[in-house]
């Protein structure tokens, strides 16, 4: 499989799970594996270069990829976002949440060829902006710096402010009719729903 060029996988793993009962969300477990792990190994074969933005790194087991925590504590995912525009080396960086388990390597080339000449491209689903499933260039940063400055920016307020292409819904479901890439875990709802399991009791951990 030819790799996406110059671009950097990102996995956000910064929340607290409250909903989950503090267990690390990337733990939780599909198919035999965990999800953070199973993004991992999408990404080894999309991207040359893969990165996880955690605040409590001791959560996760070894993945074999660099971790970073955020520069600009308490600010969320934009935090999140900060801190892997800034520890990339590549121009791009495609950012997705930890528990995140039907990631689709053809939905994600799909998006990337939808970029054009924008710094950030993302999809506008039907529950809303899907800024933790988008490429962000490196370009962005000091947009990011300079809003998370000034307060709590949401991802959809920092990509209307770099100038984001947005894929409509109905462009997307060329690729993913149900929006499946978009699924995520974030109470016991989301688990049954989507098949996912939590991890044993002593790989739990308080914070994600």
């Amino acid at each position: 499989m030819e790799r996406i060029p110059d671009c950097t996988g990102v996995i956000l793993a910064g929340g607290k799970a409250t909903r989950l009962g503090g267990v690390a969300k990337g733990l939780v477990r599909a198919g035999g594996t965990t999800v953070v792990a199973r993004s991992v190994a999408l990404f080894g074969e999309l991207f040359a270069e893969t990165l996880l933005v955690a605040n409590a790194p001791e959560a996760y087991p070894p993945l074999g990829v660099p971790v970073v925590a955020d520069a600009i504590p308490g600010k969320g995912a934009p935090g999140g976002l900060h801190a892997a525009l800034a520890a990339s080396r590549t121009t791009w960086a495609f950012v997705v949440g930890c528990d995140m388990p039907s990631l689709s390597a053809e939905a994600i080339r799909f998006l990337w060829e939808r970029r054009g000449e924008a710094r950030a491209v993302a999809v506008e689903w039907e529950r809303g902006f899907e800024g933790l499933h988008a490429f962000w260039s490196r370009a962005c940063l000091p947009v990011v710096e300079r809003l998370l400055a000034g307060g709590d920016p949401s991802l959809r307020a920092i990509a209307e402010a770099v100038g984001a292409r947005i894929v409509p819904a109905a462009t997307w479901r060329e690729v993913d009719p149900d929006g499946r890439s978009f699924e995520n875990a974030n109470d016991p709802s989301d688990l049954a729903r989507l098949g996912l399991s939590l991890p044993p009791t002593e790989g739990r951990s308080r914070r994600s």
